[in-house]
C-alpha cells in the first residue's frame, strides 16, 4: 500500500546542488521518499494526505553530528564542568540499567523532534571513558526506544581508554553485581551490536567509537592493539569510526602511528589543530564535527571556516545535552557564526547559507549519508521540517535563509517528518504521550541518583 504525503504552499528550501528556493512550492512523499518537488500545486487527483505549509519554510531535517546518549538525565548535576563530569561518570558506571538508557533515549528523541533534529550521531556514554557496551542490553534498550520514537540516529559504541580500571554495576531485582570492564570485551560487544543492527532498521545505524590517543599513549602496546582492531573492524564493515576530542597534533599522531583515518572517519571538536593535522584531514577525507557550544570550544578553537576553505567537510554538532546546552541546532548555527566572527572580527565569516549547509547537507556528508538525507531531492528520504515563519522575531518576510540562520530557534519548528512519517504537527508529538515520556524519565533519573548515593528517590 502506498503511503503518500503532499506538502504544499510553502517556501521550499531544497539545499540541493543548486541551493534552490521555491516560492509556493510543494513536496510529494511516497513510501518514505521524496517523489516530486517543484513550484505551484499538484493536481487534485493526487491521492495523498495534504499539509498546507502557507507561511512556513519547508526544509531538510537538521543533522547533529556529535552528541552523547545519557546526558539528558545528567543535566544540572555538579556546580561546574569538572563536578559534572565526575558525577556523570559515577552515574553511568554505578547507577544505570537498561530502563535508564531507554527512558533517556525517549526523552532525547522528544527534544530532538521538537527542535527539528531528524538525525543525530551519539556516543553511547560519557565521552571516551565511560562507554556502556560491556554488554549489549543497555544499547539495545536505547535503540529500541529510538525506533519507537521514529527519529534517525547513528550510535557509536566502542571501548573505554585502556590502562584505567573501570568497575560497572549490573542491576537485578534483588540487587547488583560488579564487574571489571575491559576494552577488549567492550570492542567485542560493539562488533556484535554493529552486526545486529546492520539491516534491522533503516533509521538506525550502529558504528564504532574509539578514544583519542596522544602521541605518548600510542606507544603503549595495549593502546596500539585496541586502536588497530577498532580501525580494522570499522573498515571491514564499511561503517563510521567516531572519535571525541581531537586537538593539538593528535590527528597527525594517529595518522602516523595507525593510518587511522579515511572518508568514514568523523572527528569531533578538532581544536587548535596543527598544520600537520589539517594536512591529514585534507588528504584522508576525514570529516569534522564542530561543536561551538561545547566546553572544548572554550579551551581552544576549531578552525572550521579555514578547513572548509581547504575542502574539508565540517558539520555542526551540539555535544548535547549536558551540562549546559540543548539539542537546538538553530542555536548552534548562531553560536558558530558569533564564535568565528569574533575571532576574525568580521561578521561576513560563515554567512547564513553556509551555516545551513553545515547543519544539513554537510551533516549528511559527515555521516556518509548524503545520498539519503541532507537535502530535499527526488529519491531521498523524506526527512522534512516545516518552520513557522509568521512570527515577530522572523519578520519581515524577506530572505528565508538569513531569517533561519540568524533569528530562528527550535521552538519555531511546527512539523517534523522522518522518512515520511509525521512525528510532530502543530508543535504536538504524534503517537507519543509527552507527559508519559517526562514521567518515565523522571523515575529513571531519581532511581539513578539513589543508586549513586546522590539523593533519595
Amino acid at each position: 500500500m502506498t503511503t503518500s504525503l503532499l506538502i504544499e504552499n510553502g517556501v521550499v528550501l531544497t539545499m540541493d546542488g543548486n541551493r534552490r528556493i521555491l516560492d509556493s512550492g510543494h513536496v510529494l512523499v511516497e513510501d518514505g521518499r521524496i517523489a516530486a518537488i517543484g513550484t505551484g500545486v499538484l493536481p487534485k487527483e493526487v491521492q495523498a494526505e495534504r499539509i498546507d505549509a502557507s507561511g512556513m519554510v519547508v526544509m531538510p531535517g537538521l543533522i547533529d553530528t556529535h552528541a552523547h546518549a545519557g546526558h539528558m538525565l545528567t543535566k544540572g548535576l555538579g556546580s561546574e564542568s569538572e563536578d559534572w563530569m565526575s558525577v556523570t561518570g559515577r552515574i553511568y558506571a554505578e547507577a544505570t540499567d537498561p530502563e535508564f538508557w531507554a527512558a533517556e533515549a525517549a526523552l532525547s528523541a522528544a527534544e530532538r523532534i521538537r527542535c527539528g533534529t531528524t538525525t543525530a550521531a551519539l556516543l553511547f556514554g560519557g565521552g571516551p571513558d565511560i562507554m556502556r557496551c560491556e554488554a549489549p542490553d543497555a544499547a539495545e534498550a536505547h535503540l529500541a526506544a529510538m525506533a519507537a520514537m521514529g527519529v534517525r540516529e547513528v550510535l557509536a559504541v566502542g571501548p573505554n581508554r585502556p590502562g584505567q580500571k573501570h568497575v560497572y554495576r549490573h542491576y537485578s531485582r534483588t540487587g547488583y553485581t560488579e564487574a571489571i570492564v575491559s576494552p577488549a570485551l567492550q570492542l567485542d560487544v560493539a562488533a556484535q551490536l554493529v552486526d545486529a543492527w546492520a539491516a534491522r532498521d533503516d533509521r538506525l545505524r550502529v558504528v564504532f567509537s574509539l578514544p583519542v590517543f596522544d602521541a605518548h599513549e600510542l606507544q603503549d602496546e595495549t593502546v596500539y592493539t585496541i586502536a588497530c582492531k577498532t580501525r580494522d573492524l570499522a573498515r571491514e564493515r564499511g561503517v563510521l569510526l567516531v572519535q571525541d576530542g581531537h586537538r593539538d597534533g593528535s590527528i597527525a599522531a594517529n595518522d602516523a602511528r595507525l593510518g587511522l583515518f579515511d572518508e568514514r572517519s568523523l572527528l569531533a571538536h578538532c581544536i587548535d589543530l596543527t598544520e600537520a593535522d589539517r594536512a591529514v584531514l585534507k588528504r584522508t577525507g576525514a570529516k569534522v564535527a564542530h561543536n561551538p557550544s561545547a566546553l572544548m570550544s572554550l579551551y581552544g578553537r576549531c578552525p572550521a571556516p579555514e578547513l572548509m576553505e581547504q575542502g574539508v567537510v565540517v558539520s555542526l554538532g551540539t555535544d548535547a545535552a549536558a551540562p549546559d546546552r540543548s539539542f537546538d541546532m538553530f542555536r548552534n548555527m548562531f553560536q558558530a557564526h558569533r564564535y568565528h566572527a569574533r575571532h576574525f572580527r568580521d561578521d561576513a565569516v560563515l554567512p547564513p547559507l553556509q551555516l545551513l549547509e553545515m547543519a544539513t547537507i554537510n551533516g549528511a556528508r559527515a555521516l556518509s549519508m548524503a545520498d539519503e538525507i541532507g537535502s530535499l531531492e527526488i529519491g531521498k528520504r523524506a526527512d522534512v521540517l516545516l518552520i513557522n515563519m509568521r512570527q515577530p522575531h522572523l519578520w519581515p518576510p524577506l530572505d528565508p535563509v538569513q531569517r533561519l540562520a540568524r533569528f530562528a530557534n527550535g521552538a519555531d519548528v511546527d512539523t517534523t517528518i522522518v522518512g515520511g512519517r509525521v512525528l510532530m504537527r502543530g508543535r504536538r508529538l504524534i503517537g507519543q504521550d509527552e507527559g508519559a515520556i517526562l514521567d518515565r524519565a523522571e523515575r529513571a533519573f531519581r532511581l539513578a541518583l539513589k543508586r549513586a548515593g546522590l539523593a533519595t528517590a
